[in-house]
């Protein structure tokens, strides 16, 4: 890669970071909301099993949300986005042989170890190649890497499903983990750890430095497990983490057993749930920029509440909609400012590790909710009563960010 300009280098970075989200995320844990019916047909698997098979997959983006941060913070993101893309593509490819549960969960743990590592080393970069006022923006482009797997998978998967029989939901697994192989390919050749990268030793996480030859002073990793404000964050980043995915991994399922939808229909609706949150992420991140991460977590957090419960509680063609209207709005918002908070609270080179770190409350609340909201939706005979639950922690998502301290969530620190 020739020498670029800061500004147009981080760009580019930026557009290869985007494409990374979308196979971390927006395949590989996106894609399982629309291939769900049929893989759990095809596996005869119940609600629970078909939540477990979602907690196993976040149980795996778990271990390496606090590691990726700490690999990317100590060997540069790139080796770190890299290495992630390949193990999730490897793991969806995985995920479409499996012929029962235990290996269905063994790959989706692979293919949410891949993720993990991918999406936590990519969010944490922009501390480094963007400044404080432009870190919420980028942090909001990057994270409609997700919303372009709904755009993608939500009308793609029934198309093959309809067209493959009992094997179309294994044919999109192949798609997606070839894809995302693809991207890791990509992001080998466009990311750089830091602006300006010599080319002579690309996979130094010190390659950006002025000085030839010089190495950065040892990182304070003590900082960031430390600090009360990271500590607050991290509590407040459970209730996204629970109440998001319950609404993610049940969405198509739910519309489709209590709405009367399709699959085509319910994979129009997410797709459609997907051109609207194109923007979320640029929106808010935006808006965070401009009134504070405080103000705009709690607007954020509002507006899930109300998203979710209208889910449940109109299951009508206009309430579905609405809901993934709103929900659309506001998806991907909040990891865009939990990113751009890390970098404000800790400044920019332990900014992936203070995401990480935070990222295991995310991930812990994820990790949880699915199994949960299956093991309801069979007591119950309905997934109603699940994304009550998870409006309920939304709620409190709102009142736990409300009480973030100003001076964590505004100044800029450690840079």
């Amino acid at each position: 890669m020739t020498r670029l300009s800061r500004g147009r280098q981080s760009w580019w970075v930026l557009a290869a970071g985007t494409l990374a989200v979308f196979g971390a995320l927006g395949l590989a844990r996106f894609g399982y909301s629309v291939v769900l019916p049929a893989m759990q047909g095809g596996l005869s698997l119940d609600n629970t099993r078909a939540g477990m098979l979602a907690t196993v997959n976040l149980a795996g983006y778990l271990v390496l949300a606090a590691l990726g941060g700490a690999l990317a913070a100590h060997f540069g993101p790139r080796i770190v986005v890299v290495s992630g893309l390949t193990v999730a593509g490897a793991g969806m490819l995985l995920t479409g042989t499996a012929d029962s549960f235990l290996p269905a969960a063994a790959w989706r743990c692979l293919t949410g170890i891949g993720s993990g590592a991918a999406n936590i080393a990519v969010m944490g970069m922009w501390a480094t190649w963007f400044s404080s006022r432009r870190r919420g923006l980028a942090s909001g482009v990057a994270v409609t890497g997700s919303s372009l797997g709904l755009i993608f998978a939500g009308p793609l998967a029934p198309r093959i499903i309809a067209s493959y029989g009992a094997e179309g939901w294994r044919i999109c697994w192949y798609l997606f983990g070839g894809t995302t192989l693809l991207i890791g390919a990509v992001a080998w050749l466009v990311i750089r750890n830091r602006p300006r990268d010599p080319a002579v030793d690309l996979s130094s996480p010190y390659a950006g430095d002025s000085r030839p030859g010089s190495r950065p002073a040892p990182l304070a990793w003590g900082r960031v497990y430390r600090s009360a404000p990271v500590w607050h964050l991290g509590l407040v980043y459970v209730a996204n983490g629970f109440s998001y995915i319950i609404y993610m991994t049940f969405f198509v399922k739910h519309l489709v057993t209590t709405g009367g939808y399709t699959r085509g229909a319910a994979g129009g609706l997410f797709m459609t749930m997907g051109w609207v949150s194109l923007l979320c992420g640029v929106l808010w991140g935006h808006v965070s920029d401009r009134i504070g991460r405080r103000a705009t977590l709690v607007i954020v957090f509002l507006i899930h509440t109300v998203a979710f419960a209208l889910f449940a509680l109109w299951p009508q063609p206009a309430g579905f909609t609405l809901s993934a209207v709103l929900f659309g709005l506001t998806a991907w918002s909040i990891p865009a400012i939990m990113a751009a908070t890390c970098g404000d609270v800790l400044g920019s080179r332990l900014a992936p590790a203070a995401l990480g770190f935070v990222t295991l409350f995310f991930g812990v609340g994820q990790a949880l909710a699915p199994g949960i909201a299956g093991a309801i939706a069979d007591a119950a005979g309905s997934f109603a009563p699940a994304f009550l639950l998870a409006a309920g922690v939304a709620l409190a998502g709102a009142l736990g960010a409300a009480f973030l301290h100003p001076a964590a969530v505004t100044e800029q620190a450690g840079e």
